[in-house]
C-alpha cells in the first residue's frame, strides 16, 4: 500500500482475501489514489474508517458479521466525510436500492475495469455519484414499474422497515420454501436470498426460520393454511340424522320419557302379558 498526502485515501473492504489483495494492487496503479487500509468484513471496515479516516471506502456487499449495506449505513452516520463506493457481484434491485439508501455514492459490479473503478473512487471523493451502466438501467426499470404490493393488515402500518422484496421473501419462507426455491421463484441468486433472510431476521428479531414464520402469521404477511378450516378436505363428515330420539315415545296419546329405547319397553309389555296369560286358572270349589 502506498500513501500520498495529495492522493485520495481509500480502504478496501472485501471478505475474499484474493479479491481484496487484487483490488489493493489494482488501485495502487491508479494515479491519485492511495490505499491506506483493508478490511475483511463490514465490522472491520467500520473500525478501519474510525481509525484511519479515509476519503473513500471500496465496499463489497455480501460479507460476514456485518454486511456491506449495514457497514455503509454506520460509516455514513458516524463519518459523513467518508464516501462509499460499492463494488459487488450483485446487481439486483434490492441490493442496489439498499446500498444507495444506506448512503453509497457509487455502485459498480465486479466486471468493472481498472479505469472505471479508479474513476468512481475519484468521483466519490469529489462528492459525485458514479453508477455502473447496468445499474442505471436497473434503477430506471424499477422506477417505471408499478410498486410491489404491501401486505394487508397490521403489518402494513407497523412494519414499514421490511422492504417489498423482504416481505415477499418472508411470505415464501412462511410457505415453507427453501432458499434455493425462493431464489428460483424470484430469479435471484441464493446468496441474495440469504442476505434478505438475514435482514428479515434482524428486523423481526427472529433467531431462526420458525420464529420468522410465526412473525409472518402474527403480522399479516401470511395466513393460516386453508385446509385447517376445510372440514371436507380434513376428512370430517357430520353424522347422518338418526331418526326420533330413543329417549321419548308416545303411548295412548301421552308422551312417555324413558331411559331405554321403545323396543325394550315394548318387549317388556309383551313379557308382562305373557306372564298373565300363563297363570293357572283358579281351582273350583266343590
Amino acid at each position: 500500500m502506498t500513501e500520498n498526502t495529495d492522493a485520495v485515501t481509500v480502504i478496501v473492504a472485501d471478505d475474499q482475501s484474493a479479491v481484496r489483495e487484487g483490488l489493493v494492487l489494482l488501485l495502487g496503479t491508479v494515479p491519485g489514489i492511495a490505499v491506506i487500509g483493508e478490511a475483511e468484513d463490514g465490522e472491520a471496515a467500520v473500525e478501519a474508517v474510525a481509525a484511519k479516516k479515509p476519503q473513500v471506502v471500496l465496499m463489497d456487499l455480501n460479507m460476514p458479521r456485518c454486511d456491506g449495506v449495514e457497514a455503509t449505513r454506520r460509516i455514513r452516520a458516524s463519518h459523513p466525510q467518508t464516501q462509499v463506493v460499492v463494488l459487488t457481484t450483485y446487481s439486483d434491485d434490492e441490493s442496489i436500492i439498499g446500498a444507495l439508501q444506506a448512503g453509497a455514492l457509487g455502485y459498480l459490479t465486479k466486471d468493472a475495469t481498472r479505469a472505471e473503478i479508479g474513476r468512481a473512487v475519484l468521483a466519490a471523493a469529489a462528492g459525485q455519484a458514479v453508477l455502473d451502466p447496468a445499474v442505471q438501467q436497473r434503477l430506471l426499470s424499477a422506477a417505471v414499474r408499478a410498486p410491489a404490493s404491501v401486505p394487508a393488515g397490521p403489518a402494513a402500518a407497523s412494519d414499514a422497515d421490511l422492504t417489498p422484496r423482504e416481505a415477499e421473501v418472508l411470505r415464501l419462507i412462511a410457505a415453507g420454501k427453501s432458499n434455493r426455491e425462493i431464489a428460483r421463484a424470484l430469479f435471484v441468486s441464493e446468496a441474495t436470498v440469504k442476505t434478505h433472510v438475514n435482514r428479515i431476521f434482524a428486523k423481526t428479531g427472529s433467531r431462526d426460520r420458525g420464529q420468522a414464520v410465526h412473525y409472518a402469521y402474527q403480522h399479516g404477511y401470511a395466513g393460516p393454511p386453508d385446509h385447517l378450516f376445510d372440514t371436507e378436505r380434513a376428512g370430517y363428515h357430520a353424522p347422518a340424522p338418526a331418526g326420533p330420539s330413543p329417549r321419548s315415545m308416545t303411548c295412548q296419546g301421552r308422551t312417555v320419557t324413558a331411559r331405554k329405547p321403545p323396543a325394550t319397553l315394548a318387549s317388556s309389555s309383551v313379557a308382562s302379558r305373557a306372564a298373565v296369560t300363563s297363570r293357572p286358572p283358579p281351582a273350583r270349589t266343590r
